[in-house]
Parts: C-alpha cells; sequence; structure tokens
C-alpha cells in the first residue's frame, strides 16, 4: 500500500505499508512534473512502485528530492513511463 498526502509546496509524505510501516519525505521538482507531464501524486505513486521492485520500503530513503532516484537507479527515467501508464489505466 503506497498513500501519498501533500504537505506544503513541493513537499510531499509518501507512506508505504509493508510489514514495517515507513513514512518518507519527498520533494517534487516542479521541473519534475513537466518532464514527465504528470501530477505529482502520480508520479511520487509510480517511483515508489519502481522502487518497491528493487529495494525494500525500509531501504529507501526517509526524506529525499525525487530526481536523486535516477542517480541510485540510472534506468528510472527510461522506466518511469512504464509506471506512469500502468497507473492511468488502473484508474
Amino acid at each position: 500500500m503506497i498513500e501519498v498526502e501533500h504537505i506544503a509546496g513541493d513537499q510531499w509524505r509518501v507512506t508505504v505499508g509493508a510489514t514495517t510501516r515507513t513514512e518518507h519525505l519527498v520533494r517534487v521538482p516542479e521541473a519534475e512534473l513537466r518532464r514527465f507531464q504528470t501530477r505529482a501524486g502520480e508520479l511520487l505513486r509510480a517511483s515508489f512502485e519502481f522502487l518497491l521492485e528493487r529495494e525494500p520500503n525500509t531501504s529507501i530513503l526517509r526524506e529525499f528530492e525525487l530526481p536523486i532516484i535516477s542517480r541510485y537507479f540510472p534506468e528510472y527515467d527510461r522506466e518511469i513511463g512504464r509506471y506512469l501508464a500502468k497507473n492511468s489505466t488502473e484508474q
């Protein structure tokens, strides 16, 4: 379970419910929204699905700016579109 909550400005809280529940504070710069042509909540949900396929929620940074994902996972920019498309067909 992935819950996304807007805090203020570009700050968001993402809660991942798993064996161990975790909370993550994530900054989503406007440039990322323009680059992927989507809304912050959708991008965060897709990004966390991407991350959770690669590592447990307890390994995800507790606070970060969204663009850092591609530093740890270079395939993120190439693959995030697939996650966004998947989520849009499920709605």
